[in-house]
């Protein structure tokens, strides 16, 4: 074992016995001279037996955190990881500017981690958390609940894949991290992926840009005129997307690259008169 394999396999284990006992790094550093309950052995044991099976540390804990954000995470939503930060510092540095109460829309929000960054940092924002996946919307009201956020962040079902409800109205952006894996892809996802996290949330069709072809039309709509449309894309996907807003009657005014310097998230404005 390399050095850095044992620092990982530390840090692994420190997570799960905080998972399992419930304390601190300090409470466990001051009490590691005391015996363990045999019901914790127990818990520690079925924790680290479903982390080497290869289930995604997220998952076994139930719980990650997000821009610095505490959420609950299931099965039924995909684990926040930092690439989306990158999509999620786009929006917000446009939201700072919209003007009083800005109106937001999370669309496809699974976890609700990007509507509830952005509410963090703009404090008078309204932002809607939307998803298709009614166990989805579930996970996301208790993350608005868990970060203390229900006089801000409400949560609705709506299909990206359709068109919007009039119930929406309209909103000053739209930001989505839409499923973008192309069918090909999907049978090469890695094991930790592909036998634990949604395929409803990974699945973007044949060529993974399905969901962007119908927000950047159906959901012109959903927008004010001059609204902004802000999105998470693929590896290899920036030109494609911003070719489907350009031609929906959008203009691209900023693509960003994630903390790996890989690009990944563009914020466009829906340049209409009406």
């Amino acid at each position: 074992m390399t050095q850095e394999d044992a620092q990982t396999a530390g840090l692994l284990a420190r997570n799960l016995l905080r998972h399992v006992t419930g304390k601190t790094n300090e409470q466990i550093l001051a009490q590691r001279e005391m015996y363990a309950s045999e019901a914790a052995c127990q818990e520690m044991a079925s924790a680290v037996d479903r982390v080497l099976k290869g289930e995604p540390l997220a998952y076994v804990l139930g719980q990650w955190e997000f821009y610095g954000l505490p959420l609950e995470i299931t099965r039924d939503v995909l684990i926040p990881r930092d690439d989306t930060c990158a999509v999620t510092e786009l929006a917000i540095k446009q939201a700072l500017f919209l003007g009083a109460s800005p109106r937001i829309l999370d669309l496809c929000t699974g976890s609700g981690c990007i509507g509830l960054a952005i509410a963090s940092r703009v404090k008078d924002a309204k932002v809607t958390l939307a998803d298709i996946s009614k166990e989805a919307m579930a996970v996301a009201k208790k993350n608005i609940a868990l970060n203390k956020m229900t006089g801000r962040v409400s949560c609705l079902q709506a299909d990206a894949l359709g068109k919007p409800s009039t119930f929406l109205g309209q909103f000053d952006m739209i930001v989505s991290n839409p499923p973008y894996i192309t069918t090909q892809e999907m049978t090469e996802l890695p094991d930790s992926v592909k036998s634990y996290e949604p395929h409803l949330a990974l699945h973007g069709g044949n060529d993974g840009l399905d969901f962007y072809r119908n927000i950047a039309d159906s959901y012109r709509a959903a927008l004010k005129p001059g609204g902004y449309l802000c999105f998470e894309f693929g590896m290899g996907q920036g030109d494609a997307v911003c070719g489907i807003l350009q031609m929906n009657g959008y203009t691209i005014l900023e693509r960003s690259r994630d903390y790996n310097d890989r690009e990944r998230a563009v914020i466009a404005r829906y340049d209409r008169k009406d």
